[in-house]
């Protein structure tokens, strides 16, 4: 009978885990009160609640993406708090000549990426390696599926912007290389799985590993 128990309790965990994502607001909206933590959450008094507690207006100029050729400039409700129980949030990317956005996926939502301006190599691969890839021009949309590694890539001879957006209130962000290289993952590991050698691996990972 216990086992026939735990059988049972490990298959409905595993079936509620698999359905996992953002949880349906109660209210119309919750604007998170400045004086309380993240941790407790309270609601602004809805006679409190202004029109300006829904609007954002911090993505409407570019990043600098000089620099590096890429640059992102997320929204969350971190930064726009009608957001806030939502189950939604966006990005901003900005891509100089040749710039990209190396390879990686969010491991809590599915994302849309809309092209503003440019030319952009857009893509992801699947489970089965298979790489979903194109060009997208101005006006164009591409969905990234949840937890697919993506990328993206201005291929045009101007700068190129995208707006992302994304079905879950904390989207999750992992960079490849960041992930393998800039990490603790011991070098006899990295050499073997990527077939280069140590003074290739320091490389990157100077490279890498946050300053």
């Amino acid at each position: 009978m216990i086992s026939q128990i735990t059988f049972f309790l490990v298959i409905f965990f595993q079936s509620y885990l698999s359905l996992a994502y953002d949880p349906d607001p109660v209210h119309d909206y919750c604007i998170p009160r400045a004086e309380f933590s993240s941790i407790f959450l309270s609601c602004k008094n809805s006679s409190l609640v202004t029109v300006e507690d829904f609007i954002y207006s911090g993505i409407k100029d570019p990043g600098n993406f000089k620099h590096t050729g890429f640059s992102s400039i997320p929204v969350s409700s971190t930064v726009f708090p009608g957001l806030n129980t939502l189950g939604m949030s966006f990005v901003r990317a900005d891509f100089d000549v040749d710039g990209i956005n190396v390879p990686h996926f969010h491991p809590r939502a599915t994302e849309t990426a809309f092209v503003l301006e440019g030319k952009v190599y857009s893509g992801f691969v699947d489970s089965g390696n298979r790489v979903f890839a194109k060009v997208l021009e101005k006006g164009e949309v591409m969905v990234f599926p949840k937890g697919l590694v993506h990328f993206q890539m201005n291929v045009g001879d101007t700068p190129a912007t995208i707006l992302g957006s994304f079905n879950s209130q904390n989207p999750g962000l992992v960079k490849i290389p960041s992930a393998i290289f800039g990490t603790g993952i011991k070098e006899e590991l990295l050499i073997k799985a990527f077939g280069l050698n140590d003074k290739e691996i320091a490389k990157l990972r100077k490279k890498f590993v946050p300053q």
